[in-house]
């Protein structure tokens, strides 16, 4: 029988009805950055806000535009003697591969100031950190509700929203997101979500921080970053629905640590994520926070989801959480991945009688080849 809500999803496609879009549906292999969306924020700033002018002012919207930005990161290598020479090299050659009809040299005149921004709690900036410790494009796959083997659950977006209710506490800044959850298409969660997170830094612990960049214009006219502060930055997630966006991003690397990582402690090792509003980002001189919005919910929260994505009841979790790896999670860090056929960690408790799909899924983990030092070599 054929069963028809089954699909492999994202969380584009999870809400898109809150931008007019077309629904749940399936993905394309290789979609652009469409979590931008076009239309302008519903409560609009001062448009005569003070504060340091964004330095891409110039430089047009959309997901066009944050595709290319998103391009430029990915390669960029902060670790070189000179940064600036390197990221206009990159932004030639992005423009050049995407035929844009952007400046390159402009466009670099822009992004050099982002790298060297402040990256609030962090006390570091982008270009602090070498490629070593910052994993970019993590590609992911992860089953829901069993993926090939569906269990005989019903996962929907309610239940996201009872858990942020369950463990948000009401100082916390996107605690009103439980409500915003309710207004999405509410279809059952059957099959594979796929994405990418721009990128994992890792930091002193170690801890893992997601990060995400975005070029959403959170004003009409001319820019500045007064018009990026927390306040405005938390209305524009909530409206975007960025949160449910980071939640499911540190779900993958919740998965991706606990298989990579010995000892892994998701209290200890899950650092939160940082959105990077990239037009509020104007170098060394800009106010504290702006244009970088830091959120780290609790990582139970996390694991919870991650149970309940997973069709597993999150009030019957096991408290040891490499015990929990009952199937592992089919990941792959960048586009064109070679084969890992390296085998999962054993489990710490006695482990079940494997069926040949266990064995199939845990030896068809993906990752890029494995850079000496990165965060993935862990």
């Amino acid at each position: 029988m054929l069963d028809n809500t089954w699909r492999r999803t994202s969380y584009s496609a999870l809400t898109a009805s809150a931008h007019d879009g077309v629904g749940v549906g399936s993905e394309i292999e290789e979609p652009e950055k469409d979590d931008e969306p076009e239309e302008p924020p519903l409560a609009t700033p001062d448009p005569a806000a003070e504060g340091i002018p964004s330095t891409m002012n110039h430089l047009p919207g959309g997901t066009v535009f944050g595709t290319l930005v998103h391009a430029v990161f990915e390669i960029v290598d902060t670790s070189a003697a000179d940064l600036e020479a390197e990221l206009t090299a990159c932004c030639r050659d992005v423009v050049a591969q995407r035929l844009s009809d952007i400046d390159p040299d402009e466009l670099a005149h822009a992004l050099l100031p982002v790298l060297y921004t402040r990256l609030g709690p962090l006390a570091r900036t982008l270009a602090d950190f070498s490629p070593k410790d910052r994993l970019a494009e993590l590609d992911f796959e992860l089953p829901l509700a069993g993926g090939d083997d569906p269990a005989a659950v019903t996962v929907t977006l309610g239940q996201v929203s009872d858990l942020l209710r369950r463990h948000l506490t009401p100082d916390d800044p996107l605690v009103e997101y439980a409500d915003h959850v309710r207004t999405l298409e509410p279809v059952p969660l059957r099959g594979y979500l796929t994405g990418s997170i721009d990128a994992v830094l890792r930091i002193d612990g170690p801890r893992f921080v997601v990060v995400d960049y975005k070029t959403n214009r959170l004003a009409p006219g001319e820019l500045t970053t007064g018009h990026y502060t927390r306040d405005a930055m938390a209305a524009e997630m909530i409206r975007a629905h960025y949160p449910m966006q980071a939640l499911l991003y540190s779900v993958a690397l919740h998965r991706y640590l606990r298989w990579r990582l010995s000892g892994y402690d998701p209290e200890i090792h899950l650092g939160g994520s940082q959105y990077l509003f990239v037009r509020g980002m104007a170098g060394p001189d800009s106010p504290p926070g702006s244009g970088v919005f830091d959120w780290t919910p609790p990582a139970a929260l996390v694991t919870d989801l991650s149970d309940l994505l997973a069709g597993r009841p999150y009030r019957d979790r096991l408290p040891n959480c490499a015990a929990r790896q009952r199937r592992p999670t089919r990941l792959q860090r960048g586009r064109g991945a070679g084969r890992c056929r390296r085998p999962c960690r054993s489990e710490t408790r006695e482990p079940r009688r494997r069926t040949e799909r266990d064995v199939h899924l845990a030896t068809a983990l993906a990752v890029r080849a494995v850079r000496s030092g990165s965060v993935c070599s862990i």
